[in-house]
């Protein structure tokens, strides 16, 4: 049974711009396929499609596409090869886009930082997009390929993330969740990777 998350934190104040919605926690082995050391690109997008089918009501009756589903969409697309379906290979935020298009006709917008430093510059841009939109935003990089699901931002200097890389059983609440270290508060930049770039997909959905 997966996480459902739709209370992150216990109090939210001003200096909190949050995701807003439900959203269920996506990891490796969350539905017994192993992959782990590869597939958390699809992890973290199966969390922001876990939300998007929670917000379009034409999507409530959905269900959020496994590893292998993903895989057979994007060869379909002709981004990948055939070889790509069933392998082990990984995707991030460019692939996330064409999904989310494909199956939710959702749109996203893509934001290149050229390292880890320069998360600072876009704090801004990301409290905005909390308050704007409410949706969860996927995160990826280079140096630092871990992906990420970035939730909340709080005085422009944290980044609430969801760490897809769990493989034990699923948590039984937020709090257990909170305590394990895979939802936690980022220090930005010093949390991060100074020599990688980051890229963020940032699905333009309003949750009302």
């Amino acid at each position: 049974m997966l996480l459902k998350i739709d209370q992150i934190l216990d109090e939210i104040d001003e200096t909190i711009d949050i995701v807003r919605g439900t959203l269920y926690f996506y990891h490796y082995k969350c539905d017994e396929q192993d992959d782990r050391g590869w597939g958390c690109g699809y992890r973290t997008l199966q969390t922001l499609c876990s939300w998007i089918i929670n917000v379009k009501e034409e999507y409530s009756t959905s269900i959020v596409p496994s590893i292998t589903k993903i895989q057979e969409i994007l060869v379909d697309l002709e981004d990948k090869p055939v070889s790509f379906i069933k392998s082990k290979q990984w995707i991030g935020t460019c692939e996330a886009t064409m999904i989310l298009s494909q199956l939710y006709d959702v749109d996203c917008k893509i934001i290149h930082i050229s390292n880890g430093y320069n998360l600072l510059n876009y704090m801004n841009l990301l409290s905005k997009h909390f308050h704007d939109f409410g949706s969860p935003v996927m995160m990826g990089g280079d140096a630092d390929a871990a992906s990420k699901c970035i939730l909340a931002v709080r005085s422009n200097k944290q980044l609430l993330i969801l760490d897809p890389h769990y493989s034990g059983p699923s948590f039984t609440s937020i709090n257990k969740l909170h305590e394990s270290g895979y939802l936690k508060w980022y220090n930005v930049p010093n949390d991060f990777v100074s020599s990688s770039f980051y890229n963020l997909c940032l699905p333009q959905l309003k949750k009302v």
